[in-house]
């Protein structure tokens, strides 16, 4: 294999290695080593490679958060990092480990495929049906990811729009072009609706997706699609099947990871990369420091201030760290999977965009009940669509804070003149700000995918 054919083999798939069975395989032979539906469901239960990793530079740009001049000018923090942090023009990664390791997913799940299909006519069909049905799940979850920073928001342009490169198969020889925006949804969506129809309503455990994760997968993507009759659709769907809340009256409020990994509420778990930047840290050593107006904008009552912040001391008095991450650690690896919650916010914006502020306040309460000190909450009262859509919004920031959705949200409301933001944050000494509907809302191609492809480069 030439050098460029071989650069690409390294950036569109590794070896899996958390399989014994696996280890060592190369490449070429893999898929003959897949021999029955257990093999494939080893593949898919890996869960460094299909529930961690996903991109977590939407989140870096996100301003949820900031961090301060001794972290800024630490020699640790890298200049990519930075560059990222102050929406540089030309911020760029070089080697692209987070596009590495999301079309790594895209190329095991077309393994899989490749191989369920060999396997019909041999083993359960109903098993193959929901291995299949998995494989499109994961598939089309990696996919999306990715566009929410290497492609534009969709929009009226997406028949014009550069896409990603939408790989099929497990040749990794094959060199597809990226298409447009709307050939990228397109994939994405068709292959939830068939993962949707093919998985099973429930799994031992939420790091394996399901029906109801397609479904609730379908919902955000239809969101930032601004599709909301369809997102309406399938977020009342995934809710008939799971519609659990946590009450965080039951928390302790003395421990610093509140939230098990797994709760009720969760429906796919996975999680971000780990970006130093992100790092919530500790009291004295924080290093991500959550927006203070943010952080003000919670009632005294409302438990998500207890319970998603933490003050800080030292050197640090006055600022807060996150401590609401689904996936209890302090450090940056971010829940971004699906929840209930999540389902309840997108309902609720849906029926007030459909003029139904009587459906989208309900489901507002429904979840905000769970949220405060009991007995403490009034329900708010139903007003006109457009005060309910403005406050099912503020609401969504506050429950979603530091899921992986801010940056999707920014480039998806940043279009409505209602809801559009200029955002800003501190960094080495000034301040920088992001306006709305900036170009740098889509991320630079790493490098080195631009030098071993004949895909075109993000315009600047």
């Amino acid at each position: 294999m030439n050098k460029p054919k071989y650069i690409l083999a390294l950036l569109f798939c590794m070896v899996l290695l958390s399989c014994k069975k696996f280890v060592d395989i190369k490449k070429s032979s893999l898929l003959s080593q897949i021999e029955t539906a257990n093999d494939c469901q080893l593949i898919m239960d890996n869960y460094t490679l299909f529930n961690a990793n996903y991109p977590s530079d939407g989140e870096t740009s996100a301003a949820d958060y900031y961090i301060d001049n001794f972290t800024y000018n630490d020699g640790n923090t890298s200049i990519e990092d930075k560059s990222i942090y102050n929406w540089e023009p030309q911020a760029i990664r070089a080697g692209g480990q987070q596009w590495v390791k999301s079309y790594n997913k895209i190329y095991n799940t077309n393994l899989v495929l490749e191989a369920l299909a060999k396997l019909e006519g041999k083993e359960n069909p109903a098993v193959l049906t929901h291995l299949k049905g998995t494989a499109l799940f994961l598939r089309a979850y990696a996919l999306w990811n990715l566009a929410q920073l290497y492609a534009k928001p969709y929009g009226a342009t997406a028949a014009q729009d550069a896409g990603l490169p939408i790989r099929l198969i497990s040749d990794v020889n094959e060199t597809p072009g990226r298409g447009t925006v709307k050939d990228t949804y397109d994939r994405i969506v068709q292959d939830l609706k068939d993962a949707s129809s093919m998985m099973n309503v429930t799994a031992d455990l939420p790091s394996r997706p399901t029906k109801i994760a397609a479904l609730a997968m379908l919902a955000r993507v239809y969101l930032s699609m601004e599709d909301y009759p369809n997102a309406l659709t399938n977020a009342s769907a995934a809710l008939e099947l799971k519609s659990d809340l946590l009450d965080f009256n039951t928390f302790d409020e003395e421990n610093p990871f509140p939230f098990t990994r797994y709760n009720k509420e969760v429906i796919f778990h996975s999680i971000l990369e780990s970006s130093a930047l992100l790092a919530a840290g500790s009291a004295e050593s924080s290093f991500a420091k959550i927006d203070n107006n943010l952080v003000g904008s919670y009632a005294n009552n409302d438990l998500r201030k207890t319970f998603f912040y933490k003050a800080n001391s030292g050197q640090n008095e006055g600022s807060f760290r996150f401590t609401g991450n689904y996936e209890p650690s302090s450090s940056s690896t971010l829940f971004n999977g699906l929840a209930v919650d999540e389902l309840y916010l997108i309902r609720a914006e849906c029926f007030a965009r459909a003029n139904n502020a009587a459906g989208a306040i309900a489901d507002l309460n429904t979840l905000l009940r769970t949220r405060y000190t009991t007995g403490t909450y009034v329900d708010l009262p139903v007003s006109t669509a457009d005060a309910a859509l403005t406050t099912i919004l503020t609401e969504r920031r506050k429950e979603l804070v530091m899921r992986g959705q801010r940056w999707t949200d920014l480039r998806r409301l940043n279009k409505d003149s209602r809801f559009a933001v200029n955002i800003s944050r501190p960094g080495g000494g000034i301040v920088h700000t992001l306006p709305a509907n900036d170009i740098r809302y889509t991320l630079l191609i790493p490098q080195e995918v631009i030098t071993y492809s004949a895909i075109g480069q993000n315009p600047r």
